[in-house]
């Protein structure tokens, strides 16, 4: 597995109108890497934080089995009505993923809702509960200690994630979130990804968050 690696930074699938205010999308050339490097056809493809849908749609694209965990109501509607394998996206909460039922999985990859340090809203709710950075962390390995019992022995956990840069202040949300998930999974290491597109403005970055590049953070279960 190459540990840097350049990706154009697109979208092919369109969404609402109403979805494009906070599309945080990752590219679906991301998904496209990871599931042919790390899965087979019929593989079951686990994102508990399913977004728009990015990895369910791609996955079921590729002739993987989606499932897939979404809190936000708009957005769950969202990928229901468009995802094949419909019963198998679930309008819920990651902290209580052991209630769903879910089969066990062959292969996980989610992009988890993002915090700044200074923030106070609970991204894990979708930014409408209170919240603060130190339970957010403390929340990651409750959820990954439930991620870790609906996973195959020895399968292979993607987090995609990025540090955040506003107005010169960091916060180091990939390091943060990779201590802590390492507390349930053991880490192999990240890859860097380098995204490829047209920087819409001098500060915010190809990528977002004042960055040109994030990172694909890489767990095993063992």
């Amino acid at each position: 597995m190459r540990t840097i690696i350049s990706l154009p930074k697109k979208q092919k699938r369109k969404i609402p109108e109403d979805l494009k205010i906070d599309d945080n999308r990752f590219s679906e050339s991301l998904v496209e890497y990871l599931l042919n490097e790390y899965t087979k056809r019929k593989d079951k493809v686990l994102d508990i934080f399913a977004g728009l849908g990015t990895t369910l749609f791609v996955a079921e694209e590729m002739g993987r089995i989606p499932y897939g965990i979404e809190f936000d109501k708009q957005r769950y509607e969202y990928i229901c009505d468009n995802l094949e394998n419909k019963e198998n996206i679930i309008n819920g909460d990651a902290l209580k993923l052991l209630e769903y039922n879910l089969p066990t999985c062959d292969f996980f990859l989610t992009s988890p809702p993002y915090m700044h340090k200074e923030d106070n809203e609970n991204p894990f709710t979708a930014y409408t509960r209170s919240g603060n950075y130190e339970n957010y962390l403390r929340d990651y390995v409750k959820v990954f200690s439930q991620v870790k019992q609906v996973m195959k022995s020895n399968s292979v956990v993607a987090v995609e994630i990025a540090n955040i840069k506003i107005d010169g202040e960091v916060t180091t949300l990939a390091w943060d979130v990779s201590k802590e998930i390492s507390k349930v999974l053991k880490f192999e290491g990240e890859i860097i990804i380098k995204w490829e597109g047209e920087e819409e403005d001098n500060t915010n970055g190809i990528y977002g968050c004042g960055y040109d590049h994030s990172y694909c953070l890489i767990f095993r279960n063992k």
